[in-house]
């Protein structure tokens, strides 16, 4: 494994550690009465001039190629509308689970580059995505009685797909393998925050901070769900690839549990260890894969077909 490749992995996982902690911030400022699109409206105009100041600080040209404007654009409404829904179905359902079920979109991911770019994949890959399912069912698995809201349900699936989409285009588009990871995701966060400018204009309401721990909350949601992780994110499918940085996605339920016990001391279940164990374990495959396919193959090899010769 080569230092660029383990270096890929870390910031994957960084990436899924960080974008974890989306409900964490977001819902307390539901809880103050702010509603979605504001929050998210705040999340990207605040992280806006954060990244202008580390452009300018590094030197980096804030020129973006006019060939290049369509594509960047795209992928802001998509992140966009990823982000919406995924913090409308907070409102819907648990955000927990919410933030669990969103992790169905590494299949998406390898689903898409499998039949629309024909990406090669070995039998390590299936066998992740089992065991990383069997994992994150177990996590979200519903208990005390608590129902999984069908509307919640889909809104969660659309950020699932949306953000697949995303991984998939910065993987496959040579035109954006060429601009800056910073500079990328200032216009992604310019082209995005439009998405909230238009729904304002449609007559969703402006729901203001009320106190400074609201804003605390927002400059914590434009610094690390949203910058670190997609910073993250972006270098690492520079890096390994856009299947496997979505695999290494779905460590952040598990980091979500590991948050939720040792700094909200919060209670953690048999289901929720197995769970987190299954999918620490898929982590394991896919970091592997090159080594555990050969071995599958070697193993096969020595079981050859029998072929039956009819008379």
């Amino acid at each position: 494994m080569t230092l660029k490749s383990i270096k890929g992995y870390f910031l994957a996982a960084l990436a899924a550690a960080a974008y974890g902690t989306n409900p964490a911030f977001a819902v307390p400022l539901y809880e103050e009465g702010m509603n979605p699109n504001t929050v998210l409206m705040f999340r990207y105009v605040l992280g806006v001039p954060l990244l202008a100041l580390l452009m300018w600080y590094r030197n980096i040209s804030f020129k973006l190629d006019k060939g290049s404007i369509g594509q960047v654009a795209i992928l802001g409404i998509l992140m966009a509308l990823s982000s919406l829904t995924l913090f409308e179905s907070y409102n819907y359902m648990n955000s927990g689970i919410a933030s669990t079920l969103l992790f169905v979109y590494p299949v998406m991911v390898a689903i898409i580059m499998m039949f629309f770019f024909h990406e090669k994949n070995g039998p390590s890959l299936y066998i992740c995505l089992l065991i990383m399912f069997a994992g994150l069912f177990l996590l979200v698995k519903p208990t005390d009685g608590m129902r999984l809201s069908p509307y919640g349900c889909v809104l969660v699936m659309i950020s699932a797909l949306t953000y697949a989409l995303y991984i998939v285009m910065v993987n496959v588009s040579k035109k954006i393998n060429t601009i800056p990871t910073t500079k990328l995701l200032f216009y992604v966060l310019i082209f995005g925050s439009l998405l909230f400018f238009v729904n304002i204009a449609l007559g969703n309401p402006i729901t203001w901070p009320h106190q400074g721990l609201d804003w605390v909350n927002l400059s914590a949601l434009a610094i690390i769900p949203t910058l670190l992780s997609l910073a993250c994110t972006t270098a690492a499918i520079q890096m390994i690839g856009s299947t496997p940085t979505a695999i290494l996605g779905s460590l952040e339920p598990v980091s979500a549990v590991l948050l939720s016990v040792f700094f909200l001391k919060q209670p953690i279940t048999t289901l929720e260890i197995v769970g987190g164990g299954l999918i620490v374990i898929a982590t394991v495959i896919v970091i592997n894969d090159k080594v555990i396919d050969k071995t599958i193959l070697s193993v096969r090899k020595m079981f050859p077909r029998k072929h039956h010769l009819n008379h």
